[in-house]
Protein backbone atom coordinates (compact mmCIF):
# COMPACT_ATOMS: atom_id res chain seq x y z
CA UNK A 1 0.00 0.00 0.00
CA UNK A 2 3.13 2.27 0.75
CA UNK A 3 3.19 2.48 -3.24
CA UNK A 4 -0.30 3.39 -3.99
CA UNK A 5 -0.19 5.84 -0.73
CA UNK A 6 2.48 7.66 -2.88
CA UNK A 7 1.79 8.19 -6.00
CA UNK A 8 3.05 11.36 -7.63
CA UNK A 9 -0.67 12.10 -8.88
CA UNK A 10 -2.30 12.24 -5.26
CA UNK A 11 0.33 14.82 -4.46
CA UNK A 12 -1.62 17.76 -2.90
CA UNK A 13 -0.18 20.47 -5.47
CA UNK A 14 0.49 18.69 -8.91
CA UNK A 15 3.57 19.99 -10.81
CA UNK A 16 3.58 21.87 -13.77
CA UNK A 17 5.05 18.43 -15.60
CA UNK A 18 1.47 17.25 -15.37
CA UNK A 19 0.09 19.76 -17.62
CA UNK A 20 2.95 19.69 -20.05
CA UNK A 21 2.33 16.06 -20.24
CA UNK A 22 0.49 13.54 -18.09
CA UNK A 23 0.71 10.36 -19.11
CA UNK A 24 3.95 9.69 -16.82
CA UNK A 25 1.11 9.96 -13.97
CA UNK A 26 -1.61 7.87 -16.35
CA UNK A 27 0.84 5.48 -16.47
CA UNK A 28 2.17 5.24 -12.85
CA UNK A 29 -1.36 5.07 -11.61
CA UNK A 30 -2.14 2.51 -14.18
CA UNK A 31 0.67 -0.07 -13.19
CA UNK A 32 0.90 0.76 -9.92
CA UNK A 33 -3.45 0.77 -9.08
CA UNK A 34 -5.36 0.99 -12.19
CA UNK A 35 -8.54 0.95 -9.94
CA UNK A 36 -7.15 3.93 -7.86
CA UNK A 37 -8.90 5.21 -4.84
CA UNK A 38 -7.62 9.06 -4.74
CA UNK A 39 -8.33 10.94 -1.40
CA UNK A 40 -6.26 14.07 -3.15
CA UNK A 41 -9.23 13.52 -6.00
CA UNK A 42 -11.85 12.23 -3.77
CA UNK A 43 -12.87 9.85 -6.54
CA UNK A 44 -11.87 6.63 -8.09
CA UNK A 45 -9.60 6.78 -10.81
CA UNK A 46 -10.12 4.77 -13.77
CA UNK A 47 -6.79 4.15 -15.94
CA UNK A 48 -7.32 0.68 -18.31
CA UNK A 49 -8.89 1.22 -21.66
CA UNK A 50 -11.50 -1.54 -21.33
CA UNK A 51 -11.99 -0.01 -17.78
CA UNK A 52 -12.74 3.21 -19.08
CA UNK A 53 -14.27 1.91 -22.44
CA UNK A 54 -17.10 -0.41 -20.44
CA UNK A 55 -17.92 2.19 -17.57
CA UNK A 56 -18.55 5.32 -20.56
CA UNK A 57 -21.18 2.34 -22.00
CA UNK A 58 -22.63 1.36 -18.50
CA UNK A 59 -25.15 4.45 -17.77
CA UNK A 60 -26.83 2.38 -15.24
CA UNK A 61 -24.05 1.77 -13.34
CA UNK A 62 -22.11 4.77 -14.20
CA UNK A 63 -24.05 7.69 -14.54
CA UNK A 64 -23.78 11.03 -16.05
CA UNK A 65 -26.89 12.55 -14.05
CA UNK A 66 -26.25 14.45 -10.76
CA UNK A 67 -22.55 15.00 -11.68
CA UNK A 68 -22.28 18.82 -10.72
CA UNK A 69 -23.95 17.94 -7.27
CA UNK A 70 -21.47 15.97 -6.31
CA UNK A 71 -18.90 17.56 -7.32
CA UNK A 72 -19.62 20.91 -5.48
CA UNK A 73 -20.31 19.34 -2.32
CA UNK A 74 -16.96 20.31 -0.61
CA UNK A 75 -18.44 23.69 -1.31
CA UNK A 76 -19.33 25.89 2.23
CA UNK A 77 -23.08 25.67 2.60
CA UNK A 78 -23.65 29.63 2.08
CA UNK A 79 -21.98 29.10 -1.23
CA UNK A 80 -23.43 26.06 -2.52
CA UNK A 81 -26.82 28.32 -1.68
CA UNK A 82 -25.47 30.90 -3.59
CA UNK A 83 -24.39 28.54 -6.45
CA UNK A 84 -27.88 26.90 -7.56
CA UNK A 85 -28.23 28.29 -10.92
CA UNK A 86 -24.77 26.91 -11.66
CA UNK A 87 -25.74 23.45 -10.25
CA UNK A 88 -29.33 23.53 -11.76
CA UNK A 89 -27.68 24.25 -15.23
CA UNK A 90 -24.94 21.40 -15.14
CA UNK A 91 -27.46 19.06 -13.43
CA UNK A 92 -29.78 19.28 -16.96
CA UNK A 93 -28.82 19.15 -21.09
CA UNK A 94 -27.44 16.48 -23.40
CA UNK A 95 -24.10 15.89 -21.16
CA UNK A 96 -25.56 15.65 -17.68
CA UNK A 97 -28.82 12.72 -18.46
CA UNK A 98 -29.08 9.44 -18.84
CA UNK A 99 -31.82 8.12 -21.04
CA UNK A 100 -34.91 8.15 -21.60
CA UNK A 101 -34.14 12.10 -21.34
CA UNK A 102 -30.72 12.42 -22.63
CA UNK A 103 -32.03 10.06 -25.91
CA UNK A 104 -34.90 12.46 -26.24
CA UNK A 105 -32.29 15.96 -26.45
CA UNK A 106 -29.62 14.02 -28.40
CA UNK A 107 -32.27 13.02 -31.12
CA UNK A 108 -33.04 16.41 -31.79
CA UNK A 109 -29.34 17.80 -31.82
CA UNK A 110 -28.26 15.13 -33.66
CA UNK A 111 -29.87 16.43 -36.75
CA UNK A 112 -27.68 19.04 -36.82
CA UNK A 113 -24.99 17.01 -36.44
CA UNK A 114 -25.15 14.19 -39.61
CA UNK A 115 -21.71 13.54 -41.47
CA UNK A 116 -23.30 14.78 -44.38
CA UNK A 117 -24.91 18.05 -42.42
CA UNK A 118 -21.12 18.63 -41.58
CA UNK A 119 -19.47 18.24 -44.72
CA UNK A 120 -21.34 20.76 -46.42
CA UNK A 121 -19.78 23.03 -43.99
CA UNK A 122 -16.51 22.07 -45.47
CA UNK A 123 -16.25 25.53 -47.97
CA UNK A 124 -17.31 27.73 -45.39
CA UNK A 125 -14.63 26.04 -42.42
CA UNK A 126 -12.25 26.57 -45.43
CA UNK A 127 -13.28 29.94 -45.71
CA UNK A 128 -12.57 31.20 -41.69
CA UNK A 129 -9.43 28.66 -42.06
CA UNK A 130 -8.26 31.49 -45.02
CA UNK A 131 -9.27 34.22 -43.51
CA UNK A 132 -7.58 33.62 -40.43
CA UNK A 133 -4.22 32.56 -41.75
CA UNK A 134 -4.24 35.87 -44.10
CA UNK A 135 -4.65 38.38 -41.12
CA UNK A 136 -1.05 36.72 -40.07
CA UNK A 137 0.98 35.99 -42.84
CA UNK A 138 2.79 39.20 -43.56
CA UNK A 139 4.04 39.08 -40.15
CA UNK A 140 5.63 35.83 -40.52
CA UNK A 141 4.96 34.95 -37.26
CA UNK A 142 1.80 34.10 -34.92
CA UNK A 143 0.54 32.84 -31.18
CA UNK A 144 -0.92 29.58 -33.18
CA UNK A 145 -3.38 28.96 -30.18
CA UNK A 146 -4.25 32.96 -29.45
CA UNK A 147 -4.58 34.05 -33.41
CA UNK A 148 -5.85 30.77 -34.51
CA UNK A 149 -6.69 27.96 -32.78
CA UNK A 150 -9.03 30.07 -30.39
CA UNK A 151 -10.86 31.88 -33.03
CA UNK A 152 -11.08 29.57 -35.69
CA UNK A 153 -13.52 27.02 -33.58
CA UNK A 154 -15.58 30.00 -31.94
CA UNK A 155 -16.02 31.46 -35.22
CA UNK A 156 -17.87 28.36 -36.75
CA UNK A 157 -20.23 27.19 -34.06
CA UNK A 158 -21.06 30.67 -34.21
CA UNK A 159 -22.08 30.68 -37.80
CA UNK A 160 -23.55 27.38 -37.08
CA UNK A 161 -26.13 28.84 -34.41
CA UNK A 162 -26.72 31.88 -36.11
CA UNK A 163 -24.54 34.39 -33.60
CA UNK A 164 -23.22 37.47 -34.32
CA UNK A 165 -19.35 37.46 -35.37
CA UNK A 166 -18.61 40.85 -33.22
CA UNK A 167 -19.92 38.37 -30.48
CA UNK A 168 -16.92 35.80 -30.26
CA UNK A 169 -14.75 37.09 -28.01
CA UNK A 170 -17.40 37.51 -25.46
CA UNK A 171 -18.12 33.81 -26.15
CA UNK A 172 -14.84 32.82 -25.77
CA UNK A 173 -15.02 35.07 -21.77
CA UNK A 174 -17.97 33.42 -21.04
CA UNK A 175 -16.86 29.52 -21.76
CA UNK A 176 -13.45 30.09 -20.11
CA UNK A 177 -15.19 31.30 -16.83
CA UNK A 178 -17.74 28.82 -17.16
CA UNK A 179 -15.64 25.96 -17.23
CA UNK A 180 -12.70 27.33 -14.94
CA UNK A 181 -14.08 25.54 -11.67
CA UNK A 182 -14.37 22.12 -13.52
CA UNK A 183 -11.19 22.54 -14.71
CA UNK A 184 -9.08 21.99 -11.82
CA UNK A 185 -9.62 20.24 -8.65
CA UNK A 186 -9.55 23.90 -6.92
CA UNK A 187 -12.30 25.30 -5.05
CA UNK A 188 -11.97 28.85 -5.48
CA UNK A 189 -15.24 30.59 -4.32
CA UNK A 190 -14.67 33.59 -6.54
CA UNK A 191 -13.40 31.69 -9.04
CA UNK A 192 -17.53 29.68 -8.84
CA UNK A 193 -18.89 33.39 -8.71
CA UNK A 194 -17.26 34.63 -11.65
CA UNK A 195 -18.13 31.48 -13.49
CA UNK A 196 -22.11 31.45 -12.23
CA UNK A 197 -22.11 35.25 -13.40
CA UNK A 198 -20.78 34.52 -16.48
CA UNK A 199 -23.02 31.28 -16.98
CA UNK A 200 -26.27 33.42 -16.22
CA UNK A 201 -24.78 36.43 -19.19
CA UNK A 202 -25.26 33.75 -21.82
CA UNK A 203 -28.03 31.78 -20.84
CA UNK A 204 -29.61 35.41 -21.01
CA UNK A 205 -27.79 36.19 -24.03
CA UNK A 206 -29.50 32.88 -25.01
CA UNK A 207 -32.76 33.79 -24.30
CA UNK A 208 -33.00 36.59 -26.40
CA UNK A 209 -31.78 35.22 -29.66
CA UNK A 210 -34.09 32.14 -28.89
CA UNK A 211 -37.16 35.12 -28.46
CA UNK A 212 -35.68 36.40 -31.89
CA UNK A 213 -35.65 33.32 -33.71
CA UNK A 214 -38.88 32.04 -32.53
CA UNK A 215 -40.84 35.31 -34.13
CA UNK A 216 -37.99 35.28 -36.91
CA UNK A 217 -36.48 31.96 -37.79
CA UNK A 218 -33.32 32.01 -40.11
CA UNK A 219 -31.56 29.05 -41.38
CA UNK A 220 -29.17 28.44 -38.49
CA UNK A 221 -29.11 25.96 -35.86
CA UNK A 222 -31.07 28.59 -33.33
CA UNK A 223 -33.88 28.28 -35.02
CA UNK A 224 -34.22 24.81 -35.77
CA UNK A 225 -33.84 23.71 -31.74
CA UNK A 226 -36.32 26.63 -30.91
CA UNK A 227 -38.65 25.69 -33.79
CA UNK A 228 -38.58 22.00 -31.83
CA UNK A 229 -38.81 23.59 -28.34
CA UNK A 230 -42.75 24.32 -28.85
CA UNK A 231 -43.16 21.31 -30.95
CA UNK A 232 -44.82 18.53 -28.93
CA UNK A 233 -42.80 19.84 -25.82
CA UNK A 234 -39.74 18.20 -27.15
CA UNK A 235 -37.47 20.36 -25.49
CA UNK A 236 -37.88 22.69 -22.08
CA UNK A 237 -36.61 26.57 -22.31
CA UNK A 238 -34.40 25.37 -20.00
CA UNK A 239 -33.13 22.36 -21.44
CA UNK A 240 -32.78 24.45 -24.58
CA UNK A 241 -30.77 27.37 -22.78
CA UNK A 242 -28.60 24.90 -21.34
CA UNK A 243 -28.08 22.57 -24.07
CA UNK A 244 -26.50 25.88 -26.11
CA UNK A 245 -24.23 26.46 -23.34
CA UNK A 246 -22.89 22.82 -23.75
CA UNK A 247 -22.67 23.29 -27.51
CA UNK A 248 -20.41 26.49 -27.19
CA UNK A 249 -18.04 25.65 -24.66
CA UNK A 250 -17.75 22.36 -26.36
CA UNK A 251 -17.62 23.48 -29.61
CA UNK A 252 -14.51 25.22 -29.31
CA UNK A 253 -12.43 24.31 -26.24
CA UNK A 254 -11.72 20.04 -27.60
CA UNK A 255 -11.53 21.47 -31.02
CA UNK A 256 -8.88 24.23 -29.79
CA UNK A 257 -7.14 22.00 -27.98
CA UNK A 258 -6.82 19.12 -30.83
CA UNK A 259 -5.68 22.01 -32.97
CA UNK A 260 -2.88 23.90 -30.58
CA UNK A 261 -1.79 20.03 -28.87
CA UNK A 262 -1.68 18.44 -31.80
CA UNK A 263 0.50 21.04 -34.01
CA UNK A 264 2.73 21.01 -31.16
CA UNK A 265 2.77 17.10 -31.20
CA UNK A 266 3.68 17.65 -34.78
CA UNK A 267 6.46 20.26 -34.60
CA UNK A 268 7.98 18.08 -31.88
CA UNK A 269 7.93 15.03 -33.91
CA UNK A 270 9.54 16.63 -37.44
CA UNK A 271 9.59 12.70 -38.95
CA UNK A 272 5.86 12.77 -38.69
CA UNK A 273 5.06 16.39 -39.50
CA UNK A 274 6.94 16.02 -42.71
CA UNK A 275 5.20 12.75 -43.52
CA UNK A 276 2.23 14.73 -43.37
CA UNK A 277 3.34 17.71 -45.44
CA UNK A 278 4.50 15.62 -48.20
CA UNK A 279 1.40 13.64 -48.55
CA UNK A 280 -1.69 15.18 -47.40
CA UNK A 281 -4.03 12.26 -47.98
CA UNK A 282 -2.95 11.10 -44.94
CA UNK A 283 -4.70 13.91 -42.66
CA UNK A 284 -7.43 11.30 -41.71
CA UNK A 285 -5.43 8.73 -40.46
CA UNK A 286 -3.13 12.21 -38.67
CA UNK A 287 -6.07 13.61 -37.14
CA UNK A 288 -7.29 9.93 -35.67
CA UNK A 289 -3.62 9.45 -34.08
CA UNK A 290 -3.35 13.44 -32.60
CA UNK A 291 -6.93 12.99 -31.34
CA UNK A 292 -5.36 9.73 -29.56
CA UNK A 293 -1.68 11.05 -28.32
CA UNK A 294 -3.33 14.35 -27.38
CA UNK A 295 -6.85 13.93 -25.81
CA UNK A 296 -8.38 17.38 -26.02
CA UNK A 297 -11.10 15.69 -23.39
CA UNK A 298 -8.70 14.07 -20.33
CA UNK A 299 -11.57 12.43 -18.07
CA UNK A 300 -15.07 12.50 -18.31
CA UNK A 301 -16.93 12.01 -14.36
CA UNK A 302 -19.30 9.51 -13.80
CA UNK A 303 -21.42 8.66 -10.36
CA UNK A 304 -21.55 5.10 -9.45
CA UNK A 305 -25.58 3.80 -9.24
CA UNK A 306 -24.92 0.56 -7.49
CA UNK A 307 -22.13 -1.20 -5.16
CA UNK A 308 -19.68 -2.98 -7.79
CA UNK A 309 -16.21 -4.57 -7.56
CA UNK A 310 -13.63 -3.46 -10.35
CA UNK A 311 -10.10 -4.53 -10.44
CA UNK A 312 -10.72 -6.38 -7.54
CA UNK A 313 -11.86 -3.30 -5.47
CA UNK A 314 -15.22 -2.15 -3.75
CA UNK A 315 -16.86 0.51 -5.18
CA UNK A 316 -19.77 2.23 -3.45
CA UNK A 317 -23.01 3.56 -4.49
CA UNK A 318 -22.77 7.12 -4.92
CA UNK A 319 -18.76 7.40 -5.29
CA UNK A 320 -17.48 9.54 -8.10
CA UNK A 321 -15.36 7.65 -10.82
CA UNK A 322 -13.01 9.58 -13.15
CA UNK A 323 -12.64 7.38 -16.61
CA UNK A 324 -9.55 8.75 -17.76
CA UNK A 325 -9.53 8.97 -21.66
CA UNK A 326 -5.91 10.78 -21.65
CA UNK A 327 -4.93 7.39 -20.12
CA UNK A 328 -7.26 4.93 -21.84
CA UNK A 329 -5.66 6.55 -24.75
CA UNK A 330 -1.86 5.59 -24.19
CA UNK A 331 -3.03 1.79 -22.72
CA UNK A 332 -0.12 -0.21 -23.98
CA UNK A 333 -2.26 -3.18 -23.55
CA UNK A 334 -4.57 -1.64 -26.25
CA UNK A 335 -2.04 0.64 -28.50
CA UNK A 336 1.80 -0.62 -29.09
CA UNK A 337 4.08 2.20 -28.43
CA UNK A 338 1.43 3.96 -27.19
CA UNK A 339 4.24 6.94 -26.30
CA UNK A 340 4.85 7.39 -30.16
CA UNK A 341 2.95 9.19 -32.45
CA UNK A 342 2.37 7.64 -35.66
CA UNK A 343 0.68 9.71 -37.94
CA UNK A 344 0.03 6.04 -40.31
CA UNK A 345 -1.24 4.07 -36.73
CA UNK A 346 -3.78 1.51 -37.85
CA UNK A 347 -6.62 -0.19 -35.70
CA UNK A 348 -6.78 2.86 -33.73
CA UNK A 349 -9.91 2.82 -31.94
CA UNK A 350 -9.16 5.71 -29.53
CA UNK A 351 -11.94 7.10 -26.94
CA UNK A 352 -11.00 10.75 -27.62
CA UNK A 353 -14.75 11.50 -28.19
CA UNK A 354 -15.99 8.97 -25.10
CA UNK A 355 -18.09 6.41 -26.30
CA UNK A 356 -21.54 4.78 -26.66
CA UNK A 357 -24.41 7.05 -26.13
CA UNK A 358 -22.03 9.83 -25.02
CA UNK A 359 -19.87 9.69 -27.71
CA UNK A 360 -19.46 13.56 -28.04
CA UNK A 361 -22.04 14.79 -30.75
CA UNK A 362 -19.87 17.41 -32.50
CA UNK A 363 -17.32 14.61 -33.15
CA UNK A 364 -17.38 14.80 -37.14
CA UNK A 365 -17.08 18.58 -36.71
CA UNK A 366 -14.48 18.71 -34.98
CA UNK A 367 -12.92 15.74 -37.20
CA UNK A 368 -13.65 18.09 -39.87
CA UNK A 369 -12.04 21.42 -38.47
CA UNK A 370 -8.94 19.53 -36.98
CA UNK A 371 -7.98 17.79 -40.88
CA UNK A 372 -8.81 21.65 -42.66
CA UNK A 373 -7.06 23.56 -40.14
CA UNK A 374 -3.96 21.48 -39.80
CA UNK A 375 -3.60 20.55 -43.20
CA UNK A 376 -3.93 24.66 -44.32
CA UNK A 377 -1.55 25.83 -41.27
CA UNK A 378 1.32 22.77 -42.92
CA UNK A 379 0.79 23.55 -46.91
CA UNK A 380 0.62 27.43 -46.44
CA UNK A 381 3.61 27.93 -44.60
CA UNK A 382 6.02 24.83 -45.37
CA UNK A 383 8.65 26.31 -42.78
CA UNK A 384 6.48 26.61 -40.10
CA UNK A 385 8.21 25.81 -36.67
CA UNK A 386 9.08 26.61 -32.77
CA UNK A 387 10.55 30.33 -31.92
CA UNK A 388 12.30 28.75 -29.25
CA UNK A 389 9.65 30.52 -26.46
CA UNK A 390 8.45 27.68 -24.71
CA UNK A 391 4.67 27.25 -24.90
CA UNK A 392 2.57 27.98 -22.00
CA UNK A 393 0.04 25.27 -21.02
CA UNK A 394 -3.17 25.86 -18.52
CA UNK A 395 -3.44 24.28 -15.26
CA UNK A 396 -6.35 22.25 -15.82
CA UNK A 397 -7.25 18.24 -15.38
CA UNK A 398 -10.55 18.30 -17.45
CA UNK A 399 -9.24 19.64 -20.62
CA UNK A 400 -5.14 19.43 -22.16
CA UNK A 401 -5.05 22.76 -22.32
CA UNK A 402 -2.71 24.87 -24.18
CA UNK A 403 -2.68 28.59 -23.56
CA UNK A 404 0.18 29.96 -26.02
CA UNK A 405 1.80 28.20 -28.79
CA UNK A 406 4.44 30.55 -30.31
CA UNK A 407 5.21 29.76 -33.86
CA UNK A 408 7.28 31.41 -37.05
CA UNK A 409 7.06 30.97 -40.81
Amino acid sequence: MSQVNTLAIDQPDLPHKFYEDPSPYYHEVREADPVHWSEQWDNWLLTCYADVKAALSDWRRFSSAGKSHRYMRHLSAELREEMLPYEENFSTGLINSDPPGHTRLRALVNQAFKPRVIEALRPEIQSVVDDLLDAVEDAGHMDLVKDFAYLFPTTVISRMLGVPLEDRDRFIEWANGINAPHMTRRVEPDRFRDAQRGLLELKEYFRRLYQKRLEKPADDLMSRLAAASVEDDKFSEEELLATNVTLVMAGFESTMSLIGNGMLALLRNPDQLEKLRADPSLIESAVEELLRYVSPVQRQLRVVMEDLELGGKQIRKGQLAALLIGAANRDPDQFPNPDRLDITRTDNNHIAFGYSRHTCVGAHLARLEGQIAINTVLQRFPDLRLTGEAPKFGEQVLLRSLDSLPVAF
